[in-house]
């Protein structure tokens, strides 16, 4: 029976060393791997999304949907009415699924409006969807909107009368009047599926203003 002590028996410190090095890889690939699909924390710049969201709100996107949909080969395609987070293109174009390169707003959060074929008019302030269920129009922001002081305003600016082309959606802030909200009515145009990092799933902070989406 060999009685010769092992390697780490005869350098503990290295075998401290080893172990501490092993649990931090760990931990930085499962944050990368939990960040890239399963989740992604954002802070909110601006006032595009009030009253729903305010500067310097912290929420939690869920990228789950998306992960599971570019899992089957498709892509996540979110609900009417949803509040997404999606990467940014050039502000001076459509937007494209190139990734973004030195953006200073490298991602943005908007409302989910219209979907591929549906035509989105803004006139004297009310923004309407025309659909083949609704050849009449109806407003996307009914089931959205709880009161003045949390969900779409009433009030869109701009003059707006178009058809949301293939593969895209329409988004808009919740807060439409003025210049308050760079979007699909204001020169965004409109958003590839594929830019989509996901849906608003909880607001984290602040901690007296937690709620989920």
């Amino acid at each position: 029976m060999d009685s010769k002590p092992k390697f780490f028996q005869k350098h503990p410190l290295l075998k401290d060393l080893l172990s501490l090095a092993v649990f931090v890889v760990c931990v930085v690939v499962g944050t990368l791997v939990l960040n890239a699909f399963v989740f992604r924390s954002y802070n909110v710049v601006g006032s595009s999304m009030e009253n729903t969201l305010h500067n310097d709100d912290r929420i939690i996107v869920n990228r789950l949907p998306v992960t599971w949909s570019h899992f089957w080969g498709s892509e996540y395609v979110p609900e009417r009415g949803q509040v997404i987070v999606f990467a940014n293109g050039e502000a001076t174009g459509p937007l494209t699924c190139e990734a973004p390169v030195g953006k200073a707003d490298q991602y943005i959060i908007k409302r989910v409006i219209a979907f591929p074929g549906e035509r989105v008019t803004v006139k004297d302030g009310v923004l309407t969807v025309y659909n083949e269920e609704h050849p009449n129009g109806f407003s996307p922001d009914e089931a959205t909107r709880v009161d003045e002081n949390n969900g779409p305003k009433e009030y869109s600016s701009g003059e707006v009368d178009m058809v949301v082309p293939e593969g895209e959606i329409f988004v808009a802030g919740d807060n439409r009047e003025g210049s308050h909200s760079f979007d699909s009515r204001s020169g965004l145009g409109t958003v590839p599926y594929c830019r989509i990092i996901g849906p608003a799933a909880i607001r984290i902070y602040p901690f007296d203003k937690i709620r989920t989406f």
